[in-house]
């Protein structure tokens, strides 16, 4: 790697060449400053990172210090099924390994995180000019191991005074964020 991969500065003697932790990449010293800590590849203490890295690696921290706990913790909601008229009220969880979503209910299912394909939150509460916005549910898309169709659930926020429905928003919030991390980690 002659040059940086950022502003293609030659290196040299003076100007030295530093790789990325996150993305490996060679920079010189000004593209390549930042230092962020990256639990999710063991670094605990904060690592050199690019610009481009670093500002992933703090949404991902945010994300493990605030929202992977809600998410673990979960959170009531009133299950559909596919085109079902029935909805079942279940607990959604992530899993203690973070890989699975995990619906206890009467029925149990276990929904491996690389098998979704696409996440919908629905909300309620939009005023003209940008108002805030509530979390009601979710529309999820994922396929079933050894098929190739895609299957559908709907989640709703629980109406009875036993679920707690601010719980169960903040979850949404955080399977918001969850999955729009994840989309950004596989696009890049």
């Amino acid at each position: 790697c002659p040059r940086c991969m950022q502003c293609d500065t030659k290196f040299d003697f003076i100007t030295r060449k530093h790789h990325c932790r996150r993305c490996g990449k060679c920079f010189c010293d000004k593209c390549c400053s930042k230092k962020v800590p990256l639990p999710r590849m063991c670094f605990v203490d904060p690592v050199r990172q690019c610009a481009e890295c670093a500002l992933i690696s703090q949404k991902e921290t945010e994300f493990y210090d605030k929202q992977l706990k809600v998410l673990m913790n979960g959170a009531t909601f009133f299950v559909t099924l596919g085109t079902s008229d029935k909805s079942e009220r279940m607990v959604c969880r992530l899993s203690n390994n973070q890989r699975y979503l995990v619906l206890d209910g009467n029925s149990h299912y276990e929904i491996e995180i690389v098998q979704i394909s696409t996440v919908q939150i629905l909300t309620e509460g939009f005023t003209p000019g940008g108002g805030n916005t509530r979390a009601i549910g979710m529309i999820l898309q994922y396929k079933v191991p050894g098929s190739e169709e895609l299957t559908q659930m709907k989640f709703t926020a629980s109406e009875d005074f036993s679920c707690n429905k601010k719980l169960s928003a903040s979850w949404l919030a955080a399977m918001h964020k969850a999955t729009k991390l994840l989309y950004e980690s596989r696009d890049q």
